[in-house]
């Protein structure tokens, strides 16, 4: 028994170094595929995207050579000829098609998606913030550790140091690069899991519409590209029928994936985390139950025997395993967890979480009601409808379907939860599951199209063209779809262009916004603070200054996005407690008295004598859930030898030298 052990062992052993292997391989390539797809856009002077259609036509050339070696990959693989040229050609044609689709469209500005405005803002002060140090430390405030994970951002702060770029300009080509890499991760992965040209083929439609839905967010976007494969190892290990029911050694190379996938889930986004360990859990609750279902046959087949045979394990024998295979997953993801999660939980003992003004407060409309796709009147929609279709025909005999038809299930659950939650006065963000959603369906809609035209084809008798234009209605579906996804990122690429950058300039040529001064702000700081960056605290309303130079600052953008912590509310008080005194030495008081690290520069948009900052509160449940204000402090109050006012553009700068 023990040497069987053993066997099994070195088999589990060698498969997984095997596909860690070809793994990493393929995220070379990846990498210098995306790294050199970039670099060479960079070359050109490209016209802005928002007013030319150049980029738009290059960047369907490049998805069709892209789609065209994914083809030939494919076409290898049915050939059973040179697979190790099929494998290459799968990994840089979908990293290809990655970079072209989202750098081409890009290619004339330093900016992501989305630019540097709202949600992006912050992610972007916080890969300045991990590009400035590798200490996981807050994105905004100076005294605590992060509350966000920090594990994307701690990477692309690495790749900004060995580039040698800053935060914000690593930003674009991090993102970039890494779901090109992640895609051809996927592609490995599901290659391992199915056969390899259906894995080809299931990861490209996955890869377009998450880029098409889903990489705005660029740091939980990796999750929505590896959580259908993610799901069908963890399916595999917990739902095991050929097994024994009290057997333990099977299925322990998928624990270990799964576990991995959920850790990493962890340590990049949260609320992908939540999902992925509620789907997995509800697949144990399934496989126990089938284990169970199956169990009650043996009994009941057992009592009809006149030999009674072997003894049919109890219920507790029988769930065991599926819990013990649970358990150690759990294990895994929370040790990997606590990389990125230890600093923030070992603060929180000895502090209290606001009741108010959580990340969680935030309901749009798409939270109000489920996400139907499948019957939306769109090239997606029909994908989507047919994937639906196929879960549904194949969910009681392919464990493919039964996996992603879980994953399904658990998405609406989680938004039924979701808008439960809110007779509670919060929400658990259930309109971000969006991308997910897509990407099961897109997998499932990959397995309908295929076997459906399979069955097609022997209905039809096995006509000779058959599979040739199945084949032809695949890439044309493929081309038609790719080429939209620049239009349905319209918004998001529009605004990479708009945006003032870090270099206070704008892609698209036009006037740049008062984020041209923030280098004479910075210069002006330096000098008169005499400290580096990151041992100063701003307290400023431009937050866009704190995400492109590594300033902390005093609050927050909006308390959605602050360390809770940090008390968001209570420094909103403060600060409006500063701005009605009534002279220099109260203020200096009051700031020598503050409960947090007081601000070492107040960075102000000058109106007249006074001196504004627009501020932010949670108003939920209303909708939109932050409501501005303006907090106005008169110049008197900075006119004293310990202040130091200095106007830039629209800005005063006001140093404290206590």
């Amino acid at each position: 028994m023990s040497e069987e052990a053993g066997g099994r062992g070195a088999v589990l052993v060698r498969r997984a170094g095997g596909a860690l292997g070809e793994g990493v391989l393929a995220a070379v390539v990846a990498a210098a595929v995306a790294g050199v797809g970039l670099a060479a856009f960079g070359t050109v002077q490209w016209p802005a995207f928002n007013s030319s259609h150049v980029t738009r036509a290059l960047t369907t050339v490049g998805q069709v050579v892209a789609l065209a070696l994914l083809v030939g990959a494919i076409v290898l693989v049915r050939m059973g000829r040179w697979p190790a040229l099929a494998k290459l050609l799968s990994w840089v044609g979908i990293s290809g098609f990655v970079t072209v689709t989202l750098g081409m469209p890009l290619a004339a500005t330093k900016l992501y998606l989305f630019g540097i405005s709202v949600d992006q803002e912050f992610r972007t002060q916080y890969l300045t913030r991990l590009t400035d140090s590798s200490a996981l430390h807050d994105m905004n405030y100076i005294d605590l550790p992060p509350f966000y994970p920090g594990g994307w951002f701690w990477v692309g702060g690495r790749f900004a140091n060995l580039t040698g770029m800053a935060g914000w300009e690593a930003f674009k080509p991090f993102a970039i690069i890494g779901l090109a890499v992640t895609a051809v991760i996927a592609v490995v992965l599901w290659s391992k899991l199915i056969r390899a040209d259906w894995a080809v083929a299931v990861a490209a439609a996955t890869t377009a519409v998450t880029l098409a839905y889903g990489s705005p967010e660029a740091y939980s976007a990796p999750l929505v590209l590896l959580f259908a494969p993610a799901l069908v190892l963890a399916w595999g290990a917990l739902y095991r029928p050929g097994e024994p029911a009290a057997a333990t050694a099977g299925g322990w190379g998928a624990v270990l994936g799964t576990g991995l996938f959920l850790g990493v889930a962890a340590m990049l986004y949260t609320l992908y985390f939540g999902v992925a360990v509620f789907a997995v859990c509800l697949m144990a609750v399934v496989a126990a139950a089938l284990a169970l279902r199956e169990r009650g046959k043996a009994v009941r087949a057992q009592r009809h025997r006149a030999n009674a045979g072997a003894a049919v394990p109890g219920r507790w024998r029988t769930v065991w395993p599926i819990l013990l295979r649970l358990i150690v997953a759990g294990v895994i993801a929370g040790l990997l967890a606590l990389t990125v999660w230890f600093p923030f939980l070992l603060k929180m003992l000895g502090g209290t979480i606001p009741k108010s003004g959580t990340a969680f407060h935030y309901l749009p409309d798409g939270g109000s009601q489920l996400p139907l796709p499948m019957f939306e009147f769109s090239l997606p929609g029909v994908f989507c409808l047919l994937g639906t279709v196929w879960l549904v025909l194949r969910v009681g005999s392919s464990r493919r379907a039964q996996t992603l038809a879980i994953g399904v299930i658990a998405i609406y659950l989680w938004c039924l939860l979701s808008m439960t939650a809110t007779a509670a006065g919060t929400t658990m963000l259930s309109f971000r599951l969006e991308p997910i959603l897509y990407a099961l369906l897109a997998a499932a809609g990959a397995f309908g199209f295929v076997e459906g035209a399979r069955a097609v084809y022997q209905v039809l008798n096995e006509p000779s063209r058959m599979r040739l234009a199945a084949g032809v209605i695949a890439v044309i579906g493929a081309i038609a779809f790719s080429q939209q996804i620049p239009h349905v990122l319209a918004n998001e690429i529009t605004t990479a262009y708009t945006d003032t950058d870090g270099n206070g300039e704008r892609a698209d040529r036009r006037q740049p916004s008062a984020v041209s001064h923030y280098r004479a702000i910075d210069a002006a700081l330096l000098e008169q603070t005499g400290r580096p960056r990151d041992q100063s605290v701003v307290l400023t309303a431009d937050t866009t200054f704190l995400a492109i130079y590594p300033y902390y600052g005093f609050q927050a953008l909006t308390s959605h996005y602050a360390n809770p912590l940090a008390d968001f509310a209570a420094r909103s008080a403060e600060i409006k407690r500063w701005s009605r005194l009534k002279t220099p030495r109260e203020l200096l008081d009051a700031l020598a008295h503050s409960p947090w690290r007081a601000p070492d520069a107040f960075l102000f948009r000058r109106s007249g004598d006074q001196y504004t900052l627009r501020l932010s509160e949670d108003v939920y449940p209303n909708d939109p859930n932050v409501k501005r204000y303006t907090v106005t402090f008169p110049a008197s109050l900075f006119e004293d030898g310990h202040f130091r006012a200095t106007d830039i553009g629209p800005f005063t700068l006001v140093v404290v030298h206590p």
